[in-house]
């Protein structure tokens, strides 16, 4: 053995030392450091308890900001949602349109651009061309396109007897959204202590990731971070928990009523 002197040994520990505080910092364990030290305790319970708190966490709170990209029905959307129990704010995005939603109780406002609502009217015209087996789509009228111009930009009141109202107030729900996302399928195992941002979290996975993956907060209460869907169906970030966010109606100007249903175009 080749012995070292007290030099080169103090150097080595040095740079040991060094990159024990460069995995820490990471995010990574290991030199001896112990990953739950300083936190709230859930890393050193079963997945299945890790999951079970987080879901605790998650329906006893009262606001998130949820962000991040969701596939449904093989269309993806981009949301940015501050959501609270008797309302929500936020932004969604598609690969066709982008819109803002804002509701208050039961009263829900639609916000987009004129581009918006000339596809919503293309999309009318094509059902109804399909309904009457037409091959071709109706041409839309004038009055249509003017339509559009004057949603632009404005909130439209969507009514609750409209079909786009259930669709549209899911986005703004929190309970429903929180509900079909947090979900883990499979096997749950506890997966590697990791960050989100700048908070330790500790991962829970279904069928080794297969079934999603689940990082919960090792600070304060655990609350879920991140949730990556399983079959590639969107990774959301949760932030924000229990934060008090105000919601006031759009000013009257800046707001349509069609009644009882939307238009067309």
């Amino acid at each position: 053995m080749t012995p070292f002197s007290p030099a080169v040994r103090l150097r080595r520990a040095a740079l040991l030392g060094a990159l024990c505080a460069g995995l820490a910092v990471a995010g990574t364990t290991g030199c001896g450091a112990d990953p739950d030290e300083g936190t709230n305790g859930v890393g050193k319970l079963s997945a299945d308890k890790i999951e079970s708190k987080a879901r605790a966490a998650a329906t006893g709170a009262d606001s998130v900001r949820l962000s991040g990209t969701v596939v449904v029905s093989g269309k993806t959307f981009t949301l940015d949602m501050r959501l609270k129990a008797d309302g929500a704010s936020g932004e969604v995005k598609s690969k066709d349109s982008t819109f803002q939603l804002l509701r208050l109780g039961e009263t829900l406002y639609l916000k987009a651009d004129a581009a918006f609502w000339d596809h919503h009217r293309k999309e009318e015209a094509e059902g109804a061309a399909g309904a009457q087996e037409s091959p071709e789509a109706p041409e839309p009228s004038g009055d249509a396109a003017t339509a559009a111009d004057k949603l632009g930009d404005k909130f439209v009141k969507v009514p609750a007897a409209d079909a786009s109202y259930k669709q549209l107030r899911g986005f703004t729900d929190m309970r429903v959204l929180l509900d079909g996302l947090l979900g883990l399928h499979g096997k749950l195992e506890k997966g590697a202590y990791t960050r989100v941002g700048n908070t330790r979290a500790i991962q829970v996975t279904g069928d080794k990731g297969e079934g999603g993956r689940l990082a919960v907060s090792l600070l304060g209460t655990p609350y879920p971070l991140r949730m990556e869907r399983a079959g590639g169906a969107g990774v959301v970030e949760l932030a924000d928990w229990g934060q008090p966010f105000a919601l006031e109606p759009p000013a009257k100007g800046d707001t349509v009523d069609y009644g009882s249903s939307l238009p067309a175009g």
